[in-house]
């Protein structure tokens, strides 16, 4: 009886539905192109959507708290320039490191404020920042590229491993460190305080008012987090190609709120797990892969990602419907 219940519930869950839907993909890719199941184009996916997956998780945490980050893809780049930039003008790799994850909590942070105490709508303050960032990180590279492929320390050469190594030469450590920051991310979201609160507030944020949460406080929290884990991907991002770029994360915010939507996590607030974040990660990766690998135009690459994205959204929003025309 009890593994009849646990079945059900199974089932019923919203990631079970999303987990079929990626192994249907496998499925049709592997059937349309017989380079999709490799092992060596598997591992290659994993590398790939490691670093999208990483913003991915930070933004869970936003959305599910009732707010959007549009300026992940700009802070994403501005670690990028900023390594870059300081790489090759000499200063201290470990400050370097520092002042590149600490400019992202600082991005999170004033995101947050101005939506809390601003009382200005996220999407705004966030679409605003988008467009700051971008210009600043611009007008400091002036359009050119950096390149950093002369540089290297020991720091640096651990920094380029996490980006490029590969264990046992087959297993990204890209995919793997993702795996871990879903595994940590996992365990604050859905086991301690700060986890519970986020969904509180992102459901029902006078309600969580009243049960004595500040939701100030969680919602900048969670915006500091989406900045440093962005800040952080964008670090990886930078030894893994040796360049900068002052344009580089220009639309990435779409693909990672599009991961984070695939994966269940509910627009309105309140709703959305890690792993679900993960499965939507890997649905995007798939997509963008499999269609790479039977010739598909970007173009068209770009419109069957928005469609997957409407779907989502319009799936989320039924749900919910159904949901409270049956308590009714």
């Amino acid at each position: 009886m009890g593994r009849v219940k646990v079945l059900r519930s199974l089932l019923k869950a919203r990631e079970f539905g999303i987990f079929i839907g990626l192994l249907g993909l496998f499925l049709i890719f592997s059937i349309l192109t017989p380079y999709f199941m490799t092992l060596v184009n598997l591992m290659n996916t994993m590398r790939q959507v490691s670093f999208l997956g990483i913003m991915a998780i930070g933004m869970t945490m936003v959305i599910v708290s009732g707010e959007f980050d549009l300026s992940v893809g700009s802070t994403y780049g501005m670690a990028v320039m900023i390594g870059g930039v300081f790489i090759i003008n000499g200063i201290n790799i470990w400050l370097t490191v520092i002042i590149a994850l600490s400019s992202g909590l600082l991005v999170g942070f004033i995101n947050g404020v101005l939506v809390t105490y601003g009382k200005i709508p996220s999407f705004i303050v966030t679409l605003g920042m988008l467009s700051i960032l971008r210009g600043f990180n611009l007008t400091v590279t002036k359009g050119y590229s950096i390149t950093i492929v002369n540089e290297y320390s020991t720091l640096i050469g651990v920094l380029r491993f996490l980006a490029l190594g590969r264990l046992f030469k087959v297993i990204p450590v890209s995919g793997l460190i993702f795996i871990g920051i879903a595994v940590i991310g996992g365990i604050v979201y859905h086991k301690t305080i700060i986890g519970l609160h986020m969904r509180a507030v992102g459901g029902n944020p006078v309600s969580a008012m009243i049960s004595g949460i500040n939701v100030r406080i969680i919602k900048i929290l969670a915006f500091m987090i989406s900045g440093f884990l962005a800040a952080f991907s964008g670090l990886l991002t930078l030894f893994f190609f040796d360049t900068a770029k002052g344009t580089i994360g220009t639309g990435l915010e779409l693909l990672v709120i599009a991961a984070t939507i695939i994966g269940g996590a509910s627009l309105m607030g309140g709703i959305g797990t890690i792993f679900g974040t993960v499965i939507g990660v890997m649905i995007v990766g798939v997509l963008r892969n499999g269609l790479t690998l039977i010739a598909t135009s970007p173009f068209w690459q770009t419109f069957i990602i928005g469609f997957v994205i409407i779907a989502a959204v319009a799936i989320d929003v039924w749900v919910r419907k159904e949901k409270v025309s049956r308590r009714w």
